[in-house]
C-alpha cells in the first residue's frame, strides 16, 4: 500500500526542501526514511521516483 498523493506531495516537498541543508540532517534522515516507509521501497532514489509517480498516477485518473 502507497501513502495518499497529498501526503507524497508533503514529504515529497520537506524532503526536497531539507537536501541541501547539513545543519538539517536529522529531519532529512527523517523524511526520508518516512517517503521510504511511504512507497515501501528501500532506497531514497526509489521512494522519489515511487512518490512522484504515484502523484503522476493520481492526477492523470
Amino acid at each position: 500500500m502507497i501513502a495518499h498523493p497529498d501526503t507524497l506531495r508533503e514529504l515529497l516537498s520537506r524532503y526536497e526542501a531539507l537536501r541541501g541543508r547539513p545543519e538539517d540532517r536529522q529531519e532529512l534522515d527523517d523524511v526520508s526514511y518516512t517517503l521510504c516507509v511511504s512507497t515501501g521501497t528501500r532506497d531514497i532514489r526509489d521512494a522519489v521516483r515511487a512518490a512522484r509517480a504515484h502523484i503522476a498516477g493520481a492526477r492523470a485518473a
